[in-house]
């Protein structure tokens, strides 16, 4: 078998292959790296953190459901002081590529969060998770507000300059995802991450009342891959320079190269690294194998297949 090019780019930032962490699955990497190395992947896209420490969201905070999971964590972590301090050391002693993910409350949260992180060493991206609710307007999430999400982007494009790529993760609960790609992407963000977890809730029938402590959950898992994949198509479809790092329910190697088709120039893998802990350099190995047995040589070549007429021929 020939060399097969897996290399890929966000913005500015060159990776060997496409396969990435899912923000929020594996922390920093730590309780995968007892499976593989961390810098034979893509990279690992931190859990996202927040200025302050936070407890998080109470419990129950997962349950199971047909073909997926929800999860209500509520974004608990160090804060931002602590991860500087402890996970971008250790990931730097693993020679991991690393997406740093932040999170905030307020417009300016955001962009206190990218001054901090502007001059550390070892970070690849920043990925600014902006599917948290907007305390300043009435707990609105941001990536359902285009003006609320374009003065995120906006502010971390000012904080960090040039010096790293921005991508914006946008949720899939909102009328027009591809009016809010267009918001963030002229606002500045490089890259976009598509989908979050899909909002959702179970009924506890034994209690009759919502399982989850939060009552809400995100929805992760082979059952939103659908949605995740019509997103990243029509995304690309209107924004085809724009790179996405494509997420949502991918399992295995074809998963993975259905999403790179429909326009993902790379994809996180979450949900299925809980049942598999080497499920990221499974798929890996079976997405190199598929794109040699399709004729391609190179990760390049294949993103955005499914748009070219010829392909449909």
């Amino acid at each position: 078998m020939s060399e097969l090019d897996l290399s890929t780019t966000l913005g500015n930032a060159w990776f060997p292959t496409p396969i990435f962490t899912a923000s929020g699955c594996a922390s920093s990497g730590r309780e995968l790296a007892q499976f593989f190395a961390l810098n034979e992947i893509g990279g690992v896209v931190t859990k996202s953190v927040m200025s302050k420490a936070r407890t998080g969201r109470p419990t129950p905070r997962m349950a199971e459901t047909p073909s997926g999971m929800l999860n209500s964590i509520g974004l608990q972590g160090p804060g931002i002081d602590v991860f500087i301090e402890k996970d971008i050391p250790y990931l730097v002693s693993q020679k991991a590529r690393t997406i740093v993910s932040i999170a905030g409350e307020t417009v300016e949260e955001y962009s206190t969060l990218a001054r901090k992180l502007r001059s550390v060493a070892g970070i690849s991206a920043v990925e600014v998770n902006i599917s948290c609710p907007n305390v300043e307007n009435r707990g609105l999430v941001f990536a359902c507000d285009p003006e609320a999400s374009r003065r995120v982007i906006d502010g971390v494009r000012r904080t960090l300059g040039g010096e790293l790529p921005i991508i914006a993760k946008l949720s899939p609960d909102v009328t027009d995802l591809v009016a809010i790609a267009k918001g963030v992407v002229d606002a500045g963000a490089d890259a976009l991450a598509l989908i979050n977890t899909v909002l959702g809730m179970v009924i506890n029938l034994d209690t009759m009342r919502p399982h989850l402590g939060g009552k809400t959950g995100g929805l992760s898992g082979p059952a939103i891959k659908p949605i995740a994949v019509r997103a990243v198509y029509q995304v690309h479809a209107a924004l085809p320079k724009t790179p996405i790092l494509g997420m949502g329910g991918i399992s295995n190697g074809r998963d993975a190269l259905e999403m790179i088709v429909a326009g993902a120039s790379g994809v996180s893998i979450g949900t299925a690294s809980f049942g598999n802990p080497t499920a990221l350099v499974t798929i890996q190995n079976e997405l190199r194998e598929l794109l040699h047995a399709k004729g391609f040589a190179s990760l390049r070549d294949a993103v955005g297949f499914a748009h070219r007429e010829e392909a449909g021929k």
